[in-house]
């Protein structure tokens, strides 16, 4: 199991290119995260969710995904509450305080999955949550210690010495911890790291000599993780990436509740696209190509916050002006005319007023959608997937943005072609999907193979971790 010091450490990249180099020696390989909080999601083809970064690590592995691998997902919907997703289904939603009184009862199906992917694997690698070290959360915990010593599970902890404090963080978390919870730690990983590794040598030893853990491996900074699929909302606060040769610019307002934001990174990755995110305070750009509202996990919610910081009148200048509108998931709800939810699955029961940029309306309920898509848009083939709440009719949708494989039109497209609302996500992972978006905005025709282009990443990242880690050693301390 791998732990780490605090958020953002690198845990689920180290999983993900551990799961590849082991797969490439011949293990059957099987990631495992026991309780992961994200808006970022991914469907598996047992019909529920989990954490995008356990779906990059079983393709990683090379195995389908699997609600199994991510038994408990909170999916955040306020500042103090979550939806919580149990084995790939949703449960209801919970406080933080109530979340708390939940996790003891919620162990048993972390267990149970567990023991699933045991008998399937030669070799389970697990992800924590967080930071090992705070044991003000201890009681009842499934996502670090707790799980560790009811499965009985060594632990390897991973300090990030990119942001300052290794030593202290990882000697720290050794000093906090109870003296049961600390025995079950066998060695550490320190994360990257930039320059000269032998002027680190010293620090490495000092850490094993105060902890008694192992040293594993000094990670040097691996750049080309940004060109894998982000899972963690921190990752939108990286600085973008510059493009002065950019011929496109797509803007995009983040908001609080934002899901599924991979659907940016294949235009992220694109060497002509720029994509301009936009936080509040700042306006929507006047000289964007296209502004894409992506998927909410609270849709009425970041709606008002949308109209909070003045981005509705942005957009409606920017349709003025001729500009181009995707909404995808959420923000294709938001485009309508009304958005419902008489049921309160969002908070309290009612209706507001959409955009009103499609003549269509929703309705929040029913149950969600978790479905993988073919289909075709302009003529176009495409694969994604769906994942929402909620119903979408009105005579918008006699224009279909898409055509989906078994079962017929779907989306919505304004009359004059610049609007558009759609329930796929994925769109721009499939090459010849965006190409054909690039092209209508008037960009050269990309060469971008994104999916081949994941597939390299992971292989680099294995052989990268196969030349600064001791994976002999680590596997020995498997049980």
């Amino acid at each position: 199991m791998f732990q780490g010091t605090g958020s953002d450490v690198g845990k689920s990249l180290v999983v993900a290119g551990l799961a590849r180099a082991y797969t490439l020696r011949g293990l059957r390989v099987r990631p495992f995260k026991p309780q992961n909080m994200s808006n970022n999601a991914a469907v598996t083809p047992d019909g529920g969710e989990i954490g995008r970064a356990q779906a990059l690590q079983a393709r990683a592995a090379r195995v389908p995904p699997s609600v199994h691998m991510n038994p408990v997902l909170l999916k955040p919907q306020s500042e103090i509450g979550a939806q919580v997703v149990v084995q790939g289904r949703a449960r209801g939603t919970a406080r933080a305080s109530e979340y708390q009184a939940l996790k003891p009862a919620l162990m048993a199906a972390v267990l149970e999955s567990y023991e699933k992917l045991r008998a399937q694997a030669d070799l389970v690698l697990v992800e924590g949550a967080g930071s090992a070290s705070e044991i003000n959360l201890r009681a009842g915990d499934i996502a670090n210690m707790g799980f560790a010593r009811a499965a009985n599970v060594p632990v390897v902890l991973i300090g990030d010495i990119d942001r300052g404090g290794v030593i202290a963080s990882l000697v720290g978390t050794s000093a906090v911890l109870p003296e049961e919870d600390a025995a079950m730690i066998r060695g550490f990983l320190v994360n990257r790291f930039r320059g000269d590794p032998t002027l680190f040598a010293a620090g490495m030893d000092e850490i094993a000599r105060r902890t008694g853990w192992a040293p594993l491996g000094l990670i040097p900074f691996f750049p080309d993780a940004r060109r894998l699929p982000a899972e963690d909302a921190l990752a939108l606060d990286a600085p973008a990436q510059p493009k002065p040769d950019a011929r496109l610019r797509i803007a995009v307002p983040i908001l609080p509740r934002i899901a599924n934001f991979d659907d940016l990174d294949p235009l992220d990755a694109e060497p002509l696209v720029e994509v301009l995110r936009i936080r509040p305070g700042a306006a929507l750009p006047g000289d964007a190509d296209l502004v894409i509202l992506p998927g909410s996990k609270s849709t009425i919610a970041d709606l008002e916050d949308f109209r909070r910081h003045g981005w509705d009148i942005d957009l409606l200048a920017h349709v003025r002006r001729g500009g181009r509108v995707l909404g995808l998931c959420g923000g294709y709800q938001m485009l309508g005319h009304t958005i419902a939810d008489p049921e309160g699955l969002e908070g309290p029961p009612g209706s507001v007023a959409g955009l009103g940029l499609l003549d269509v309306e929703t309705v929040l309920a029913g149950d969600k959608r978790l479905v993988a898509i073919t289909g075709t848009a302009d003529d176009i083939a495409f694969s994604g997937y769906e994942m929402h709440m909620g119903v979408t009719r009105g005579p918008g949708r006699a224009r279909p943005f898409a055509l989906i494989d078994g079962e017929g039109p779907e989306g919505a497209v304004s009359p004059d072609g610049r609007i558009i609302g759609t329930y796929a996500h994925g769109l721009f992972a499939d090459d010849r999907q965006r190409a054909h978006w690039l092209a209508r905005l008037g960009a050269a025709p990309s060469t971008l193979a994104y999916e081949t282009g994941v597939e390299e990443t992971l292989d680099a990242l294995a052989a990268h971790l196969e030349r600064h880690v001791d994976l002999d050693r680590l596997l020995a301390l498997a049980r």
